[in-house]
């Protein structure tokens, strides 16, 4: 990918837009793309934490490893999304795996030149610190999810969750969830057994709030969702 890419990339991520052609020009002449096979890491939980990475094509799983080997999903990213969310202005460590899903490209931005153009571009800046500041909220909101719902609702708010950043919208309240996600990523989610994600999912189908169809896609209405919990 060359520069000229690289810019006409950059330009459609949020955090970008609407600046100055020359104010992207300073990112892109740090940036280089990447390409990274299903299977293989982008970095490693405690490496050292030198690259924030953009999306171009591909998905990325962000994972904690505890040392019994359990795995634990933070987020499953796309098309059009940036990681990691920590490490500006600090030095340190990645604090979690990401491994690639499907064959990725992505944008490579050094971190400790990126700050650089941050300190001179304070609308930029303010972006970045916004972006974290909803993933902030977002993590806040799952902790939350965990700690006051039984196993049933949590699944249900997750389907929503996930409906949010991978769903298609059909119409009205409908969407549909065509990418995979096994049974096994969806309980690493929220802390579930693979078991309870599948005995609940079951039980969804049967009381006909969620549809699978040939394809092994899910169809649901939000409404019909939030309906189901058994706490509101």
């Amino acid at each position: 990918m060359n520069e000229e890419n690289i810019s006409q990339l950059l330009s459609t991520f949020p955090i970008f837009k609407d600046l100055q052609q020359e104010e992207i020009e300073k990112v892109v002449k740090i940036s280089f793309s990447r390409t990274f096979i299903k299977g293989s890491h982008v970095f490693l939980q405690e490496d050292p934490l030198e690259n924030v990475y953009f999306i171009y094509k591909g998905r990325i799983k962000i994972y904690k490893s505890e040392l019994n080997g359990k795995e634990q999903i933070v987020s499953i990213l796309k098309e059009g999304d940036m990681f990691p969310h920590v490490g500006f202005f600090r030095k340190g460590n990645y604090p979690a795996f990401s491994e690639v899903l499907d064959n990725a490209e992505l944008v490579v931005v050094p971190i400790e030149q990126f700050e650089q153009i941050l300190i001179e571009n304070p609308k930029l800046c303010i972006r970045i610190f916004n972006i974290l500041g909803s993933k902030i909220v977002d993590l806040q909101e799952r902790l939350q999810v965990q700690l006051l719902n039984n196993t049933h609702d949590q699944v249900i708010k997750l389907l929503i969750r996930i409906s949010k950043t991978h769903g298609e919208h059909i119409q009205g309240d409908t969407y549909a969830l065509k990418v995979a996600f096994s049974n096994s990523e969806l309980a690493s989610m929220i802390g579930l057994t693979r078991e309870t994600i599948s005995r609940t999912l079951s039980k969804l189908r049967k009381a006909k709030v969620i549809h699978v169809d040939e394809h092994g896609h899910l169809y649901f209405s939000i409404q019909d969702l939030v309906d189901n919990l058994e706490n509101l």
